[in-house]
């Protein structure tokens, strides 16, 4: 991989640190179309940016974006995977219902539904729909983490373009829950953010937490994992990403769980070379075909 730009490394930090809203300035060579509606007559966060290419000699591996923001917050607006887009991917980020909209499952139905719009709408945006990965930061980890272990799971389908698959191939996953019932005991207030997507406190609603956790659903058909966690993460507890990891790895499934040495819940040690590295090279494997 060639050296990563300056706006990449800066875009990449800004995915992880909800204080910072700014895209920066797009790869060269980059054309966007924005506001996509994924869900037809749906609600208004249901759509979609697609970042592509100028030019490119055949369909794209194409890559979801889910953004973070406690399910309660954040928008499609900024995106790192962006920096892809050189490298011969299309890239999607999203908006999904947010928890003050509906309770889970709203938001992976609604993930499912842009995967799903992405490829019955592959040929006209130069898409390869064999080839579909997912990254997401904290909630965003979360979903992605559902999209990667619920690909059998047929009731999170809802809505349009159900003769399309929702499964994708290959998930990076930042930092998102894992359990919701064992993040700790501020997670479980009426007013926490867990507690929000579910609709009522964690502990009395285990049943609605088993149905949002990842962990629920990993089987051997699950997709290939990679896991970024900071050590130092005082919202998602770094211990989230080594139950999924045990979980994965039981399950015969590719997982691999990069520590992020004194991180936080995000930060500027997740946009480093190095790991924008490990993310291009996780992708390439899993969703540029073979030739």
């Amino acid at each position: 991989m060639k050296k990563g730009t300056w706006a990449a490394g800066l875009a990449l930090a800004l995915a992880c640190c909800p204080s910072l809203a700014a895209q920066p300035a797009l790869p060269k060579g980059t054309r966007v179309v924005r506001n996509l509606e994924y869900v037809k007559d749906g609600h208004e966060r249901n759509k979609l940016d697609l970042y592509l290419p100028e030019k490119a000699d055949g369909p794209l591996p194409l890559i979801v974006w889910v953004h973070g923001g406690g399910w309660q917050a954040g928008n499609k607006d900024t995106t790192p995977a962006v920096f892809l887009v050189p490298h011969g991917y299309a890239v999607a980020s999203i908006n999904y219902r947010l928890s003050q909209h509906a309770p889970f499952p709203a938001q992976l139905e609604d993930c499912k539904a842009a995967v799903r719009w992405l490829r019955a709408n592959a040929k006209t945006y130069n898409l390869d729909p064999d080839h579909v990965g997912v990254w997401g930061a904290s909630a965003g980890g979360h979903l992605v983490a559902l999209l990667g272990t619920t690909g059998g799971v047929k009731e999170f389908d809802r809505g349009g373009n159900l003769d399309q698959s929702s499964r994708v191939q290959a998930v990076v996953d930042f930092f998102g829950p894992t359990d919701l019932t064992k993040m700790g005991d501020g997670h479980d207030k009426p007013d926490s953010p867990e507690s929000k997507l579910l609709g009522g406190p964690v502990q009395e609603n285990k049943d609605k937490a088993a149905k949002a956790n990842p962990i629920t659903y990993v089987d051997r058909n699950a997709a290939p994992f990679l896991i970024l966690h900071g050590d130092k993460d005082n919202t998602v507890p770094y211990g989230q990403s080594e139950m999924l990891t045990e979980a994965l790895r039981k399950a015969g499934v590719e997982v691999t769980l990069k520590k992020v040495e004194g991180a936080g819940h995000g930060g500027p040690g997740f946009g480093t070379a190095e790991n924008r590295q490990l993310i291009e090279e996780f992708f390439d494997k899993h969703l540029k075909a073979k030739k």
